[in-house]
């Protein structure tokens, strides 16, 4: 008899007619997997295979608009979710009420979760935000849930392992072989993915509110893809190839499939032929080593729309040049597609959303250090800085837009243009995370559209001390005028846009969350408490603010 093994997750809910959604699983055996919901929608689909493991992503037809159904999955005809002994309420799809103009939306968005420790063993890392917030929904009925899930980026640490996963791999193989106490396979992975999402309180709060997700890092590891010269060191090793490859095909099984709607998967060349075969293994190692040679082969990056709300998710590990002498954060074909789609159907929506793991607009003083480091690596004051440079650039994770100068430039650029006229939405929003502290910042620039940069993270895991302060001076006075000491030494000029933190920083596990109702906005910043209630933590609001209010 098949059982589940991971899921389910509820990921695609059709914005357009209301009427689909899509539920990822894995069972411990080929079968075929079932959705029945209480209102009579369903769907089902055969397994596909991939290193001996069992995945459908089943498409769930016939849902009723503007409402809530319960959701069963069987495995070959018998039930497997939601388990006998489940303390949750009822997983359940919501459908948007389409009919009748813009539903509004609510969208929770944070990054950085290492997995909460087993129960019983108190964490380095304190309460887990997405634990806290799945345990808030799970109590109370009526609480106000997201509409989606945006995780943009580290969903799971594969150079940072738990205990559990370290004492996992040390029964498997030896420990002091490289990568050591990192992950080296494509089975390891899946270690990573069963210890985070079979959390009883993130399974079912990943069951009931569609996610959506994007890489960064750590998904791989630390600094990935940050220099040609780092690439090239990795690439000397003996296990990083099976590393990078194994990362790839569990991104794409465990998260990127979920991100595509119903057509997409349709149009999929890759998911339909690797659905057909008896193991689609080597059929999806071949995409992946591809992937990692060739960037331009594949794209990560992906739109949805929301009503009158827009979201590009971009790609800004994988499609980067890392030439110094043309180093961009997306490669001529990924830029292309960001302007495209935030210029398609212009005047046609409210907000626009832009999701990138990494931030647009940083402390002062950070984004001014990277930009000069960047100048050096190129050879702006000879090859001795440039050395300097690369070993900083690694030391220091200066990596993100501002250390691709002409990327910053060019979406600075895009979203003055589609921020002006009267066309223009109401809000333009980058939704970021990555460095472990949130805040929010706006950019002075002639914009009909009120521009935000929305940082948060991380949802579970600390910071030091000193990084703290750094990030802290970063945005200070003295932050400022050592940066342009900074721009000075490497003859880089001023940036071409100034902006000013309008909110925060803030440190600890937090989620943001962007509240879009026609042209209005509302963001709020919740952070995880120790405290009282299921799980013993509880959701603080920080933040409650108007960003645009009706016109």
């Amino acid at each position: 008899m098949a059982g589940l093994r991971l899921g389910p997750l509820l990921r695609h809910v059709d914005w357009e007619t209301g009427g689909s959604a899509t539920i990822w699983v894995e069972a411990d055996r080929p079968c075929t997997a079932e959705v029945r919901c209480a209102d009579g929608a369903g769907g089902s689909g055969r397994t596909f295979q991939i290193a001996g493991h069992h995945y459908a992503l089943v498409p769930v037809t016939g849902l009723t608009p503007g409402t809530a159904t319960a959701y069963e999955v069987l495995l070959d005809g018998v039930l497997v979710w939601p388990p006998a002994d489940s303390g949750f309420p009822p997983s359940t799809i919501t459908s948007p009420a389409v009919a009748g103009g813009d539903p509004g939306l609510r969208i929770t968005f944070g990054s950085c979760r290492q997995a909460a420790p087993p129960a019983g063993r108190r964490g380095p890392h304190g309460a887990d935000a997405l634990d806290t917030l799945a345990a808030r929904l799970a109590a109370d009925p009526e609480a106000v849930r997201p509409d989606v899930l945006l995780l943009l980026g580290d969903q799971v640490y594969a150079d940072a392992l738990s205990q559990e996963t370290r004492q996992w791999l040390s029964a498997r193989r030896d420990l002091r072989d490289p990568p050591g106490a990192q992950v080296a396979d494509y089975e390891e992975y899946t270690r990573l993915y069963y210890e985070s999402w079979l959390d009883p309180e993130i399974r079912w709060l990943l069951s009931t509110v569609p996610s959506l997700h994007i890489f960064d890092d750590h998904d791989v590891i630390d600094d990935w893809n940050t220099s040609a010269a780092w690439l090239a060191e990795m690439r000397a090793t003996p296990w990083w190839q099976e590393r990078v490859i194994s990362g790839l095909m569990s991104y794409w099984v465990y998260q990127h499939l979920g991100n595509l709607s119903p057509a997409e998967l349709e149009a999929d060349g890759l998911y339909g032929a690797v659905r057909q075969l008896p193991d689609g293994t080597d059929l999806l190692r071949s995409f992946a080593s591809a992937a990692d040679v060739d960037p331009a082969s594949v794209r990560w990056s992906y739109r949805r729309d929301f009503g009158r709300t827009r979201l590009l998710m971009v790609d800004t590990r994988g499609a980067r040049v890392l030439a110094e002498d043309g180093r961009a954060m997306l490669d001529p074909a990924e830029q292309g597609w960001l302007r495209d789609n935030a210029l398609a159907g212009h005047g046609g929506y409210d907000h626009l959303l832009i999701g990138s793991s990494l931030p647009w607009l940083m402390p002062p003083l950070i984004h001014d250090a990277e930009t000069w480091n960047a100048a050096l690596c190129r050879g702006e004051r000879g090859p001795r800085w440039a050395r300097i440079g690369e070993n900083l650039r690694r030391r220091s994770d200066l990596e993100h837009w501002a250390a691709f100068p002409a990327s910053f430039e060019a979406l600075t650029d895009l979203i003055e243009e589609v921020g002006t006229g009267p066309r223009a939405p109401a809000t333009v929003c980058v939704l970021s995370g990555d460095v472990h502290h949130a805040y929010v910042a706006e950019p002075v620039i002639p914009s009909t559209a009120r521009v935000f940069q929305l940082t948060c993270s991380p949802v579970h895991n600390s910071i030091h001390t000193a990084v703290k302060l750094g990030f802290r001076l970063g945005w200070s006075r003295m932050g400022r005028w050592l940066g342009r000491g900074f721009s000075r030494h490497g003859r880089t000029g001023r940036p071409p846009v100034s902006w000013r933190r309008t909110g925060g920083p803030w440190f600890g596990n937090q989620l943001m969350t962007l509240a879009l109702a026609g042209r209005t906005a509302r963001l709020r910043l919740d952070q995880a408490r120790k405290g009282w209630g299921r799980g013993g933590a509880r959701l603080e609001t920080v933040l409650d603010r108007e960003l645009a209010g009706a016109e």
